[in-house]
Formats: C-alpha cells, sequence, structure tokens
C-alpha cells in the first residue's frame, strides 16, 4: 500500500541520499550509497524521486531485492509522492572502488555490528508507555517465527525489560570467546508442518538481573552502551528479522539504533485515544529526522470484542488512521482489546500461541503476514556482488 500523500515539502536530493545510506548491498553488506551505486537523485517539485542505481552486472539477479529496498526507504521520506528507479551498470573505475571497499572490509573480518546485513531489522516504538508496544513485539515476533523465519527479539527498554516473562523464556545469558549466546525458543510451523521450526533468539535484561523487580538506575549514556553490547558483542547468527522491542519516546537509545543500525525500520503503536496519537506523531519525527522510515502504525486496544462475537470501542476511535495519515505511513494493523492477550502476556504463552484463533492473534497473524509479504519481505539471496568480493577477497589475501 502507498502511504497516504503528505503535504510536507519535497525532499533534497542529499536528504534522499542520507536515507539510501540504510540500503545494503545483500552480499557485499555495504551501503550502496557508500559502494557509489547511486549514480544520480532527482527530485521533481510535486515529490516524485527519481533514483537511478548502477549495478556491478547489467544482469544482477539482485536487481528486484535492491530496486524494492530502495523504493521502501524513499517513500519513508515526508513529501515524497512517487519513487522511480532506473538501472546502469558500474563503470570500470566504479567497480575498482567498489571492490577496494570490499577488501577493505575484507581485511577487517568484522562487521560494525552482530547484526547480519540480511536481517531485516525492525524497530516497535511508541511515544509513551501502557499502548502494548511490547505485547506487539513479541506477538509479531512469534507470528513470523511461526512462518518458519528466524527472528532475534532484542528488548532495547532496559528499564522497563518484560519480553523475557511475556515470552516464557528463562535462563541467564551465556557465551564464550568474548559473545554472548542469546537465549532460544522454537515455535512450530503453521505454514508448513513438515517444514523446519522457527526459532526466536531474545536477548533483554530481564536475563542478566536477579529478578523482574530489581530496579536499574542507569543513565542514558550507560543505557546507550547496553544497547550498543547487545549489538556488538550477542552472536545472532542468521536471521530474517531482529526486532527491537523500544523503550517509550524519543531519548539517547532511539538515536543510538538510528546511528548504530541505519537499516532500521519502525512500527509506531498507539492506541484510539487522541492523547496516545499525538505522543506516538513525536516517535514518528524523531524517525524522519534520523532518516529512518516508519514503515507502518499499529493501532491496539483498538476496541473490545465480547465473546459472542460484539465489538465496543472503549477507548474511542481513529487514533491509528489519524496518525498514519499524519506521519504519511499506512494503517498496518487493529488489534482489539482481548483478555487472553494479558493473560497470555502475564504467563510466558502470547496470546499468537494461546489462542491462535482468537480476533487478536488473527489480527497479529495479518500484521505478520503483511510484513512478511508485502512491507519488508525477508532478503533472498542470491548470486550478484559474490563475484566482486570473491576477487576483492583474493586481492587482499
Amino acid at each position: 500500500m502507498t502511504p497516504a500523500p503528505s503535504s510536507a515539502r519535497a525532499p533534497s536530493p542529499d536528504d534522499v541520499r542520507r536515507i539510501l545510506a540504510g540500503v545494503s548491498d545483500p552480499e557485499l553488506h555495504v551501503s550502496i550509497v557508500e559502494l557509489g551505486m547511486v549514480d544520480d537523485v532527482r527530485v521533481g517539485d510535486d515529490g516524485t524521486v527519481l533514483v537511478r542505481v548502477a549495478l556491478t552486472t547489467a544482469g544482477c539477479p539482485l536487481r528486484t531485492q535492491i530496486k524494492t529496498d530502495v523504493e521502501s526507504k524513499v517513500r519513508g521520506l515526508p513529501g515524497v509522492t512517487d519513487v522511480q528507479v532506473e538501472y546502469g551498470e558500474m563503470t570500470a573505475e566504479q567497480k575498482t572502488k567498489a571492490m577496494e571497499r570490499a577488501r577493505w572490509n575484507a581485511r577487517e573480518s568484522a562487521e560494525p555490528t552482530e547484526v547480519p546485513a540480511s536481517a531485516r531489522v525492525l524497530a516497535v516504538a511508541s511515544g509513551k508507555g501502557g499502548v502494548g508496544k511490547s505485547t506487539v513485539t513479541v506477538n509479531l515476533a512469534v507470528a513470523l517465527a511461526a512462518r518458519g523465519l528466524t527472528v532475534g527479539v532484542l528488548d532495547a527498554d532496559i528499564w522497563g525489560f518484560s519480553v523475557p516473562r511475556m515470552l516464557g523464556v528463562e535462563g541467564r545469558l551465556g557465551g564464550a570467546e568474548g559473545k554472548i549466546d542469546p537465549n532460544t525458543r522454537p515455535v512450530p510451523n503453521r505454514l508448513d508442518a513438515d517444514g523446519p521450526a522457527g526459532l526466536l533468539k531474545v536477548v533483554s535484561m530481564g536475563f542478566l538481573v536477579d529478578d523482574e523487580q530489581s530496579a536499574l538506575m542507569w543513565r542514558g549514556l550507560i543505557l546507550t552502551r547496553a544497547v550498543e553490547q547487545f549489538l556488538h558483542d550477542v552472536r545472532w547468527g542468521e536471521l530474517d528479522y531482529l526486532l527491537i522491542d523500544m523503550p517509550p519516546g524519543t531519548g539517547d537509545i532511539q538515536m543510538g539504533l538510528a546511528r548504530m543500525l541505519p537499516q532500521t525500520e519502525l512500527l509506531v503503536v498507539t492506541t484510539p485515544a487522541l492523547a496516545a496519537q499525538k505522543v506516538a506523531a513525536r516517535v514518528a519525527d524523531m524517525a524522519h529526522r534520523s532518516f529512518l522510515k516508519v514503515m507502518g502504525v499499529v493501532e491496539n486496544m483498538s476496541a473490545f470484542v465480547t465473546p459472542d462475537g460484539q465489538s465496543y470501542a472503549l477507548f474511542g476511535e481513529g487514533g491509528g488512521q489519524t496518525l498514519a495519515a499524519e506521519v504519511g505511513a499506512p494503517l498496518v494493523a487493529q488489534v482489539p482489546l482481548e483478555p487472553a492477550v494479558a493473560a497470555g502476556g502475564d504467563a510466558g504463552d502470547p496470546v499468537t500461541l494461546r489462542a491462535p484463533d482468537g480476533p487478536a492473534s488473527l489480527a497479529f497473524e495479518a500484521l505478520a503476514d503483511r510484513v512478511a509479504t508485502e512491507l519488508l519481505p525477508p532478503v533472498e539471496m542470491s548470486s550478484c556482488t559474490a563475484r566482486i568480493f570473491e576477487l576483492a577477497s583474493r586481492a587482499g589475501s
């Protein structure tokens, strides 16, 4: 779905290039801007953006993946009405520079973080607490894993950690050789009973403190360092998705994640209440200022559904749709208020598993389906720039 037109001014070419820094070549794991693949950017007065991408080879099988990522990122900028992508082929000089960059990466033998470049990163954010942000995170993670995918869950709400309890994952974090191993939970594959089970890999401060009642009295810089360690020192391994349960608001952790993971996209959670919608708009504004795309808006607690199917809008109506129109992003889910959601979270048995046929669970399943098939599908890996990377690695050896 194309976001609703925004009344904001059209972005500048520099704005477009900055947000494209969050698009990585799926094999070289380097920004397409840094690789020199963004040949030209033009912005029309009507908000139409033309991006010309120079591929390593004209027949690159990853061209569709790159095109999808470019369109997705640029459409997240305020004032953009349409995105057009043209292809070209790198010149010999551009290929040489790309090889040099790849050779440098090979020589350094370490990625900026342990999060694989092919992982889709989705931060679940809210303007204030109490809107069900963690509930959305854990149930979306479970629903994605139930498709046979490997999903990382990073509980970045350092003060208010609740993900371990809500997912029913226990134990301390261990590891070796200076790296941390996440705790795991398998999830049965609902799409293919004979296919591999999905896997949740979970990291939270809750695995490091004595108990859930322990208070962490840390200042902002220490909090940011803790999240940075979770990105640099956790042995995430293969991931299809990394879901980040953000702390509410627009503080140090949010700014740090925007810097460390520029490929992150935001899912903003609100409730139908006007106050929640207004506060959530600040999160979207932070994302735009940090050149992160707002992938969509989730309206949680949209209505109370009785056992006989009747719906009552206890917290009002229209907050999610109003916020979506305001920030220029689609309303991707409306999750009804249902007792099984809270009961499942308290018991460590998310409603997506506890009551798979209930209205809330069906809403989360539909959200996962839309994320995986339309909004942020898993990266399909195939050979394209691997030949350049192989040449670069040989040259660096």
